[in-house]
């Protein structure tokens, strides 16, 4: 055995002698004094010296494989890492709270004797909602020049029934039967039911908890916004059998103006706003009233939110703004009206459903920004808007 010190002796043990106790044994001839104190052996260790392997005190000799004339190094351990005095504890924390960022009190109190300055921050605000605001603007005045243009197309009648045909095959206005029959069964009156199903996207457990809730509503069973009762369809079909059987030549202007109308209509009921019912009930509870609530959804997108930080703050925008198009003598909407892409795509009707879909659901906008008709439309008014707003 040797010592860092470079003492060497020879020690001979029985293999089932513990490393611990030839350990003790060692240590009787370097460390003066008694062994009682426990820390003497615990603060040793022995190594092997071929393998460099640390010896564990509870193993024997066999068990270490220690052989005849093996050497065995006897090793102090290192000193374990001393607790922070209290004294440093306390003055890490100070250093630690000197460099932190001042908080509001401390703001205050270093800026009570600085001049004030008037800062509006609605004006901030609103700049920040500028590009969604104004776009919101264009799109309604251009909805107005499509709707002119497409008029004069003697084809605007059938273009828009093939419109009409790529609206009605859209999911959120389709009732699932299998989730509508699962309600009914419930004992749900089958008109109720269609509502709750249209408001919760065909959720029979979100629809289910609607109706329930809903159950003592006066209005209940009011129609959607831009639903018609369940007989005005069929007059609609009626008239547009008529029309089908062919108006005189004298007639046949007006009617197929009256239809081209229609349809307009009929698109912008197909995209009336939808206040998301779960917004609604979680506002209301809120202290709100349910009409403040669905305008404040429906300015600000159904976003829950934003709708709750709109009711609390001035109301800006305000629900009549949304429908206020952009002025058509502006420089920016000139502009728009002059380029060739916005103009050959505002005789598209496609253009005027994308125009309709983006108005009533902001969300859809990057859908319609990847049409390959639509696409080269918004981005000319994007790129103008970027243009001008600049200048």
């Amino acid at each position: 055995v040797c010592t860092m010190e470079g003492a060497e002796w020879l020690e001979e043990v029985p293999e089932d002698t513990t490393v611990e106790k030839l350990k003790e044994r060692c240590l009787k001839h370097c460390v003066p004094g008694s062994l009682e104190d426990p820390k003497t052996v615990t603060h040793h260790k022995l190594i092997h010296a071929t393998s460099e392997k640390v010896l564990t005190d509870t193993k024997t000799v066999l068990e270490e494989n220690i052989q005849d004339s093996d050497v065995l190094l006897l090793v102090k351990k290192r000193a374990p890492t001393l607790l922070p005095k209290m004294a440093d504890v306390v003055a890490e924390e100070k250093r630690k709270q000197e460099q932190k960022a001042p908080d509001k009190d401390a703001i205050l109190k270093a800026t009570a004797n600085l001049p004030a300055r008037s800062v509006d921050r609605s004006v901030t605000h609103h700049n920040m909602r500028d590009f969604q605001t104004e776009l919101r603007k264009i799109l309604v005045s251009l909805i107005e020049v499509a709707q002119k243009l497409l008029a004069l197309n003697p084809d605007a009648v059938e273009l828009f029934k093939k419109a009409n045909a790529m609206l009605d095959e859209d999911e959120e206005d389709r009732v699932d039967e299998v989730a509508l029959r699962q309600l009914t069964e419930m004992g749900f009156p089958e008109s109720r039911a269609v509502k709750a199903l249209r408001l919760n996207h065909m959720s029979v457990t979100q629809a289910m908890e609607w109706l329930i809730e809903h159950a003592d509503d006066p209005s209940v069973d009011a129609p959607l916004p831009g639903q018609a009762p369940a007989e005005a369809p069929a007059e609609g079909a009626a008239s547009s059998a008529e029309a089908a059987a062919g108006p005189s030549s004298e007639e046949g202007g007006e009617e197929a103006k009256d239809e081209l109308t229609e349809i307009f209509k009929k698109i912008r009921r197909k995209r009336e706003f939808r206040p998301d019912p779960r917004a609604v009930i979680a506002l209301m509870e809120m202290g709100f009233d349910e009409k403040e609530v669905v305008d404040a959804l429906r300015v600000n997108n159904n976003q829950q939110n934003a709708a709750c930080e709109w009711l609390l703050g001035d109301r800006k925008p305000s629900p009549e703004d949304l429908d206020k198009g952009i002025d058509t003598n502006s420089p920016l909407f000139q502009a728009i009206l002059e380029n060739p892409v916005v103009q050959l795509g505002l005789t598209n009707p496609k253009t005027l459903l994308a125009f309709e879909d983006m108005l009533e659901n902001p969300l859809n906008s990057t859908q319609w920004m990847n049409d390959p008709e639509t696409g080269p439309v918004m981005l000319q008014i994007s790129r103008i808007f970027q243009t001008l707003n600049r200048t």
